[in-house]
């Protein structure tokens, strides 16, 4: 079966760090363009960034991109996201798509992450 799992969402405090995984089956990872979005409630989706499948660079969207950053373990066929200084305004649903060279895009659940005192 192809799909992908998000784990690692939970509730922290603000100020705190979290790392969130991403891991594939079915496919293999390693030949995809990987991507973390979030969704708040009753907000649309937002990009946060994404890692080519060379993964030396990744491309983190500006307004996360001094607390946020992405990497890939391609022998773990999984992606991280690791998000720090948290506050709860990035209390959301957090997603990773899979955007393969052949066939279509593939989505992840999603994991909540709260961010609450």
């Amino acid at each position: 079966q192809v799909q992908l799992v998000e784990s690692g969402g939970g509730l922290v405090q603000p100020g705190q760090s979290l790392r969130l995984s991403c891991t594939a089956t079915g496919f293999n990872l390693g030949t995809s363009v990987m991507s973390w979005y979030r969704q708040a409630p009753g907000k649309g989706r937002q990009l946060l960034g994404y890692i080519t499948t060379g993964g030396d660079s990744p491309d983190i969207l500006e307004f996360v991109k001094d607390r946020f950053t992405i990497s890939r373990d391609n022998g773990k066929n999984t992606v991280y996201l690791q998000m720090s200084s948290l506050t709860p305004e990035d209390t959301a649903v957090y997603s990773c798509k899979a955007s393969r060279p052949a066939g279509r895009d593939i989505w992840g659940q999603g994991t909540q992450v709260t961010v609450s005192s």
